[in-house]
């Protein structure tokens, strides 16, 4: 029995099944190649992808499913290929899971083409390397981070500081701006985010240009640890058939280090630091590798990455950052203050944010906001100890200046409108850039630092 593409498609029956790890039988035929589908239960129900060749007649896979009523002796089915994830217009304004099955309502999908969810990465000839800003309307962000067209920009912190809500915000502020297609990614989220998303991204009308891709954190570790490669296939073909540029947001990346680690542990391999797989630099160079800028259009991809424990030098977080074009690191402590959004200045940082791409006036701005800020966090022991009497009159002008741009970088998002009961805004750069540099030449000596705190362009401010 030979498929249309002469690959063996002889069934095979289970040997074993611990837990999410299934072991089966070929003893006629050849092997299937590693990532190819089989199927097996009642209508073919449990899916599972073969990660290893254990001998001349059996393989080992990774249920992408759960494995409830999988029994020894019982038939699996080899489908031939590998996974497969639908591609084309037919997806916008859709909901789907691992599998491209549409999980929002029952209604077919039409326009549509399958396509492996296993490609190469494009080749160098083909990479674009002209560097353009990504405007967000996030004045910390434009400023100090700004994100690179066709680049990858992280979102790091721990939990709770805002990593998801400043995701949304980037979603509201660009894909009604832009003229591409957005595609979400949730790796390992909770349903309730997926739902509030999808609700409020109809209710911003730009449906019609996105489409969702969930692996939820109740599903096991093979679907989360594939569901970022469905998004990828999908972004892929608007970019290289459709000519189009792609938004690809992923919240979160480290969801699908960790679904590896769990894969990775099942499939009996030995951990390496902090109990990672061994295989963690390949798995995430794999997936980061063919999200790039081409001669066709570009994937710009912002990504949400949980920081365990808020230890930036967590290998999870280490072998992100270096895949990176910008990295912004949310601040607890930041968060706490009722800084938001809770972006760490001096610890975020842009490959863009130099005078050749974001211009020289821009520039000098951002590196003299840095400055301020690092002043002032040498003189915060100072102050704590002493008093801010005790400063002299130009360090006092320095915590004065920082203190101002330090509430004028926050910001009211229209994600959190429903929370805080104040209006959401965007600010374009140049009145960002504007607002700043008035602040560093000490235009606002008299101003109360409570009279910048959540407003949008510098015009806004009122005396207090």
């Amino acid at each position: 029995m030979e498929s249309k593409n002469d690959i063996n498609t002889y069934n095979g029956s289970v040997v074993s099944v611990r837990g999410s790890v299934v072991d089966i039988l070929f003893e006629e035929g050849g092997l299937p190649p590693i990532y190819t589908l089989l199927t097996a239960g009642e209508n073919n129900q449990i899916a599972i992808e073969v990660q290893s060749q254990l001998s001349i007649k059996r393989v080992r896979g990774i249920a992408l499913t759960p494995t409830e009523g999988l029994a020894r002796g019982m038939v699996v089915k080899n489908t031939g290929g590998p996974l497969m994830a639908p591609v084309g217009r037919g997806l916008l304004s859709r909901m789907f899971n691992v599998f491209g099955k549409a999980i929002d309502s029952d209604a077919p999908l039409a326009d549509i083409q399958w396509r492996s969810v296993h490609q190469p990465p494009p080749p160098l000839g083909r990479r674009s390397s002209k560097s353009e800003i990504f405007e967000t309307g996030i004045k910390v962000i434009d400023v100090l981070s700004p994100l690179e067209r066709g680049g990858k920009a992280g979102l790091f912190g721990g939990a709770g500081v805002g990593k998801t809500v400043l995701l949304t915000e980037m979603i509201h502020n660009v894909v009604g701006q832009q003229d591409g297609v957005s595609i979400f990614c949730g790796i390992g989220e909770r349903c309730r985010e997926g739902e509030e998303l999808y609700r409020s991204m109809e209710e911003a009308g730009v449906l019609p240009k996105m489409a969702m891709v969930f692996g939820q954190m109740n599903e096991p570790p093979g679907s989360r640890f594939q569901v970022g490669y469905t998004a990828l296939t999908m972004a892929e073909y608007f970019r290289d058939v459709e000519n189009r540029d792609v938004l690809l947001l992923i919240d979160n990346i480290f969801r699908f280090i960790q679904a590896g680690m769990e894969v990775s542990g099942m499939m009996g391999q030995m951990p390496s630091r902090l109990g990672y797989q061994p295989t963690m630099a390949s798995d995430l160079a794999q997936l980061e590798e063919r999200i790039s800028n081409t001669d066709t259009g570009a994937i710009t991809s912002i990504q949400a990455v949980y920081v365990p424990a808020d230890d930036l030098t967590d290998p999870a977080a280490v072998h992100t950052f270096s895949h990176l074009s910008a990295s912004i690191v949310l601040s607890r402590k930041r968060a706490s203050e009722g800084l938001y959004p809770s972006i760490d200045p001096l610890q975020s940082n842009s490959k863009m944010a130099t005078p050749g791409i974001v211009g020289e006036r821009h520039y000098a701005i951002a590196q003299e906001i840095r400055r301020t800020f690092a002043q002032y966090e040498e003189l915060k022991d100072v102050i704590a100890m002493l008093g801010l009497e005790q400063l002299s009159l130009e360090d006092r002008r320095v915590v004065a200046r920082a203190r101002q741009l330090e509430r004028f970088l926050t910001q009211p998002f229209f994600s959190t409108e429903q929370f805080s009961g104040i209006p959401g805004k965007m600010v374009p750069l140049k009145d960002a850039l504007n607002g700043c540099e008035r602040i560093l030449q000490d235009e606002f000596k008299g101003y109360s630092e409570r009279s910048f705190y959540m407003i949008g362009t510098i015009d806004e401010l009122k005396k207090i």
